[in-house]
């Protein structure tokens, strides 16, 4: 049985040792980049089966990416090698004064090609929770058909849909055409998780209330909005009342990449194990705050049993 299906691209991406310039630096690590198999990661370590649908190339970096999320206990049965096409790579520069800056080597690159061929019906019918983010239909049209392929199916199935629009505007050929596709898929799920500059972006408000607001007057009633506030918390809700969650400050940050797919991470959790919205947010905002106290957008994704030690201990743990 598998608890939640993810579907998006997983690149092999690069950091370097020591921060500066690309031009000038040798010595660089490997590891895996992808929202959605971050979010099924993290599930799994939290106590949930998981799969990830997507498409890797028949390449040494596709190897790599497919072992490393199998090896984390996510079900891998959903995706597909492609001879034809490469692996994506992303490469990290890291700076002191500011968040990284990113590259991406992802044209052309297999994931692009996800179509709707690629939906198997019958193994998200199986699942209780689809997960999904605005990354995947910017990817080209054949995986954006996916994208609303997997949706549909989970629609009609009665599975809880979260949706992260995780906005990339590198992707996109137009600002217009991503909010247009973006605020199509919206009306389409139960959970939505924004965060204020998403908000501004798609909606055009900048004030947080209203923000909450527009976005659930797209959805059905009894929707679930969780909309994120950086070091402040969390915004949560459900047509009733706007309710605010405080955050775990963390002093000591590490590496804010992440930290996105490890709050759905622990929301889906909560809503997976049918916590109060409350507790289920809090929950969502302690997996974030573990994650950006290491290195890495998976490393720092806890077990369910540290969540445990470190729930309710706010001041203690990360000042």
């Amino acid at each position: 049985m598998i608890d939640l299906v993810t579907i998006g691209e997983t690149m092999a991406a690069m950091a370097p040792q020591e921060v500066g310039s690309l031009k000038y630096l040798n010595n660089f690590s490997k590891y895996i980049a992808g929202a959605e198999s971050n979010v099924a990661i993290g599930v799994k370590r939290l106590g949930f089966n998981s799969g990830w649908i997507s498409k890797l190339g028949k390449d040494p970096l596709g190897d790599y990416v497919e072992f490393f999320v199998r090896g984390e206990g996510v079900d891998v049965s959903q995706v597909k090698r492609d001879a034809k096409h490469r692996t994506g790579l992303m490469i990290k520069e890291m700076h002191t004064t500011k968040e990284p800056k990113i590259f991406y080597y992802r044209d052309n690159s297999a994931a692009s090609y996800l179509n709707k061929e690629d939906i198997n019906a019958d193994y998200i019918k199986k699942a209780k929770h689809l997960h999904l983010t605005g990354i995947t239909p910017a990817l080209s049209q054949s995986a954006q058909a996916a994208f609303f392929e997997a949706l549909r199916v989970a629609k009609e199935n009665n599975l809880k849909i979260s949706f992260d629009p995780n906005l990339r505007l590198k992707l996109w050929d137009s600002i217009e055409k991503m909010r247009k596709v973006m605020l199509e898929i919206i009306p389409q799920v139960n959970v939505l998780l924004p965060g204020i500059e998403e908000g501004e972006i798609l909606l055009g408000l900048s004030d947080p209330k209203e923000i909450i607001k527009g976005f659930y007057e797209m959805m059905d009633p009894g929707s679930l909005i969780v909309l994120k506030i950086g070091s402040k918390g969390a915004l949560y809700y459900q047509g009733d009342q706007i309710k605010h969650v405080d955050p775990y400050c963390v002093n000591n940050i590490v590496d804010l990449i992440g930290a996105g797919d490890a709050f759905a991470a622990g929301l889906i959790t909560g809503l997976l194990r049918e916590l109060p919205i409350r507790k289920t947010v809090e929950l969502a905002n302690l997996v974030g705050a573990l994650c950006i106290t290491v290195k890495g957008d998976i490393e720092g994704l806890p077990t369910w049993e540290q969540v445990e030690v470190y729930q309710g201990k706010k001041e203690e743990i990360f000042r």
